[in-house]
């Protein structure tokens, strides 16, 4: 059995079925509070106060449950997706991990090795942040304390710098993409600041991620098919 094969008739259906029974067990723990109080206790809020609370956090990151699954699955592949939103810190620290992997082995992000290769990458994130966050957990407060002020204002910064370096990584193998939604952001982010789109609810929530990245597929669909079109056209 080659690897195609068995990347496709082994690997693929573990991976689903793992994925699966993980995540759904992943959201019947995430509500055992709830239950818990619910059951026990007696205590149950009301509908309207649900409602509004849902609707609260909906209108802040709801854009994140189409945006996120479609913008990382191209890096993370299948078994890369459900290790990412069981565990979370995504777009801080899986991301990153997956892609520095996949360099590292020299695997093409959206390949079948790619996924295999963000899998691992991914795993190996998972634990060491489960134990760092342990220990940050018990010692985290009193060793930030004994940190200077201006370290402790640079860890603010971390992020910004996380995904600067995920740009230049990935927009060294397509500058022109890259430069063209680096552009594409400043001006749409301009945009949103002066108000341009103030009619649209939460636009400055929403409005920047996900004009970002469906842009970003489109004009990624339009040359390929364009790089498409001049392959034909010399053969």
């Amino acid at each position: 059995m080659d690897n195609k094969t068995f990347y496709n008739e082994k690997y693929m259906p573990k991976v689903n079925r793992i994925g699966k029974i993980t995540g759904y067990l992943g959201v019947v723990l995430a509500f055992a509070p709830a239950i818990m109080l619910a059951i026990v206790y007696g205590i149950l809020p009301k509908g309207a106060a649900l409602l509004t609370a849902f609707i609260a956090g909906a209108s802040s990151f709801g854009v994140l449950w189409f945006v996120e699954p479609i913008s990382y699955f191209p890096v993370v592949g299948t078994a890369g997706t459900y290790m990412a939103f069981l565990s979370g810190n995504i777009s801080n620290m899986r991301i990153p991990c997956a892609s520095m992997a996949q360099v590292a082995a020299d695997a093409k992000p959206g390949t079948e090795e790619g996924s295999v290769i963000a899998t691992i990458g991914m795993a190996i994130s998972i634990i060491i942040n489960v134990a760092v966050l342990t220990i940050g957990a018990i010692l985290g407060a009193s060793v930030l304390a004994m940190l200077p002020d201006g370290v402790r204002a640079a860890l603010g910064y971390l992020l910004p710098a996380l995904f600067g370096a995920l740009l230049v990584q990935f927009g060294m193998k397509l500058k022109k993409h890259a430069l063209i939604m680096v552009v594409i952001a400043l001006a749409l982010y301009f945009a949103i600041g002066m108000g341009w789109f103030a009619w649209l609810p939460g636009a400055s929530n929403w409005l920047g991620t996900l004009g970002c990245v469906f842009l970003s597929i489109a004009i990624g669909l339009a040359t390929l098919r364009n790089s498409a079109k001049k392959e034909e056209a010399k053969g």
